[in-house]
């Protein structure tokens, strides 16, 4: 019998265990919730400390309806995940990954969610399920936690780099993911993409996110075609399309250029990828490693993520064992959406 049933919360799949949860002799059993706030979907699951998932969700971000409206959602549908869990589990804490550097009562630097800059991410939660919660941002929950139980453990420094909606990396030192004097550090979807961009203001000239990330690629390849079309897509459309194919190639190229950059920087033991867009990991292994091994001293080793599509929302489940200061086993074994 497969170990998850699933549910259905409005329109969007829930898994839940087939088999009780739970269940504890004489006593409950503390579980956290874990919530990634991405650009283009919000995961959700419920997992008790010894990294076993018990409730699952994921659903698109909708983000042109607003910060409060996604906020709202995202809240909306955690307690609907948690009222489908069995009485003797005890929500403990609230975990929680997003997009852009998160602050007390606004997240800087989240174009992708429009009003995500106005919204109390942390106090609203904490109002909201009456726990303790904890949220960074989500490449840097990531990173948490691939160097704890994923593709980093042992590796120092090292770097974790996020390709999905946005681009960014995060900085592992000393088995701890660097912060940065503002919360910014690994913000490389606002590098300069030309020298003749040196001294103009950001919002004033091109970023590299505009072009490296999924976001920049769907919206490229939809300007190209006259129609919608995703970032897997593009991708997804090879040899058999030469327009896109060579849209790819050019992103695969400027990622190149700053990946070498950073990592002659840093000179990393390793560098892990996840995010959406290593669903082509065929197609952006290859290239990638071969610039890392001619155009670095000392070249790192290349690696797929050990949670390629999962990492900010299992870090987030770590970040919410965190705050119910416990921490858990194990990273948390998510089924695949």
């Amino acid at each position: 019998m497969s170990l998850h049933t699933v549910l259905k919360i409005g329109n969007f799949p829930v898994r839940m265990p087939s088999g009780p949860a739970c269940s504890a002799a004489g006593g409950t059993v503390a579980v956290v919730l874990g919530m990634d706030f991405g650009g283009t979907k919000i995961a959700l699951a419920v997992c008790d400390l010894g990294g076993r998932c018990l409730a699952q969700q994921v659903f698109p971000t909708c983000p042109g309806d607003g910060g409060d409206a996604v906020l709202e959602r995202g809240i909306a549908a955690g307690r609907a995940l948690l009222a489908r869990i069995e009485e003797s589990c005890e929500l403990a804490a609230v975990g929680v990954s997003t997009i852009g550097i998160p602050r007390e009562n606004r997240v800087e630097l989240a174009p992708a969610i429009p009003g995500w800059e106005h919204v109390s991410l942390g106090s609203s939660l904490a109002a909201a399920f009456a726990v303790p919660v904890k949220v960074a941002t989500d490449v840097k929950a990531a990173a948490t936690a691939e160097v704890r139980w994923g593709a980093l453990v042992g590796s120092d420094p090292a770097i974790y780099l996020n390709l999905g909606t946005g681009l960014a990396v995060a900085i592992v030192v000393g088995g701890h993911v660097l912060e940065g004097a503002h919360g910014a550090s690994g913000e490389i979807g606002y590098n300069l993409v030309d020298a003749s961009h040196v001294g103009l203001e950001i919002g004033s000239r091109p970023m590299l996110e505009n072009t490296v990330s999924g976001m920049g690629l769907s919206v490229n390849g939809s300007r190209l075609l006259g129609r919608p079309v995703t970032a897997e897509q593009v991708f997804g459309a090879g040899p058999v399309d030469p327009e896109l194919d060579t849209m790819v190639a050019a992103l695969i190229g400027e990622l190149s250029t700053h990946l070498v950059n950073l990592v002659i920087a840093v000179d990393p033991a390793r560098v892990a990828i996840g995010g959406g867009m290593v669903r082509s990991w065929e197609r952006l292994h290859g290239p990638l490693d071969q610039a890392l091994k001619s155009g670095v001293p000392f070249p790192p080793d290349l690696v797929l993520a050990a949670y390629p599509f999962d990492a900010p929302l299992v870090g987030a489940l770590a970040l919410g064992a965190e705050a119910a200061g416990v921490g858990m086993v194990r990273g948390a074994r998510l089924p695949a959406t």
